[in-house]
């Protein structure tokens, strides 16, 4: 089972801000929030410091009914899974929305157990933060999370696991309502030299809808930035429009039923430029485009079959509900 992914830099020497040991670091003005971001970053480090592969097979059978559940809401349809390699290591790579929601993120981890199965490994990067929240980080490791940075991704792809990355992390989730259909991968290219490195194809996974189930008025860039946020690496503090008007994160308002689709593209294999290609910026460069492009013509033809994934979503809601009433009996 995967989840979100915040970041995949600094895989190399801490390249990109992220030290290549995958503990936080504050980076700029201490913000309004300095008495709180400092305890927090100690608590990250002690978190990410601890062992890194937990995930828990069992545990994960045991929530696969509820996480269907969860993402029957969004109506998924589910393209391409004959492209993602049913055994070995491959690195999933994926556009990131819908905020905390994230369906989509949800509905590709049920993808790959129904694609390798329970057995085979399968990890996703989740932000730091993430893990030293309590109660969060243990439900997270064992779902099969992993801290971003670090090595933790390249021993789990040696190991013949599958290695699900949202490189654009809480930019491009948290990107406005404008930015909806756009491809944003914010710029972050360790998931290129992780690939490089380890010669594992690459498989790029688009979803489109699942960014229509919020409106995001402003992504709030400035705003983390005045709070200290970005010392914990949390880039936004997103501006929202919910049934009250206008909200912020901390009261998000909740998901509309949009309907998502879920299209896994043909691997790209970078294995042929070699592993030292990863240290070549020319290289790294024009493997991020190549897979930005391809990813920006997928979401392109896939909101033109359905320009209308909230309408489309509501309708499917409608329809299960009216088919249940049909079915009980009186």
């Amino acid at each position: 089972m995967v989840v979100n992914v915040e970041r995949v830099e600094g895989f190399v020497n801490g390249q990109d801000g992220v030290p290549a040991d995958g503990h936080a670091q504050g980076h700029g003005p201490a913000g309004i929030l300095a008495p709180l971001v400092g305890p927090l970053l100690h608590r990250i480090e002690h978190e990410v410091g601890g062992p890194v592969f937990r995930r828990d097979p069992k545990f994960i059978e045991r929530q696969l009914a509820l996480m269907a559940r969860y993402t029957s809401f969004f109506s998924p349809e589910v393209k391409g899974l004959e492209n993602l390699p049913a055994t070995g290591p491959v690195l999933v790579v994926g556009n990131h929305s819908c905020l905390m929601y994230m369906p989509d993120a949800w509905v590709v981890g049920l993808s790959l157990i129904r694609r390798r199965g329970l057995d085979q490994p399968a990890y996703a990067l989740a932000y730091d933060l993430l893990f030293s929240v309590p109660g969060v980080g243990p439900f997270l490791r064992r779902i099969g999370a992993i801290p971003a940075g670090g090595r933790q991704a390249e021993l789990a792809l040696q190991q013949g696991a599958a290695v699900v990355v949202y490189p654009g992390g809480d930019l491009e989730a948290c990107r406005s309502w404008r930015q909806r259909d756009q491809i944003d991968l914010a710029g972050h290219k360790g998931f290129v030299r992780l690939a490089l490195r380890t010669g594992v194809p690459v498989v790029p996974v688009v979803t489109h809808g699942s960014h229509h189930a919020v409106v995001v008025v402003a992504r709030g860039d400035r705003l983390a930035t005045a709070l200290g946020l970005n010392r914990l690496r949390i880039n936004v503090f997103p501006i929202l429009l919910g049934p009250l008007g206008l909200t912020s994160i901390l009261t998000p308002p909740l998901p509309l039923p949009a309907a998502i689709t879920v299209e896994f593209l043909p691997a790209l294999d970078w294995s042929g430029r070699g592993p030292e290609a990863a240290d070549s910026p020319v290289v790294v460069d024009g493997c991020y485009a190549e897979i930005t492009r391809i990813m920006q013509s997928a979401l392109d033809r896939l909101r033109a079959e359905h320009p209308h994934p909230v309408m489309r979503g509501v309708a499917n809601l409608v329809r299960r509900v009216g088919t249940r009433a049909g079915g009980a009996t009186p």
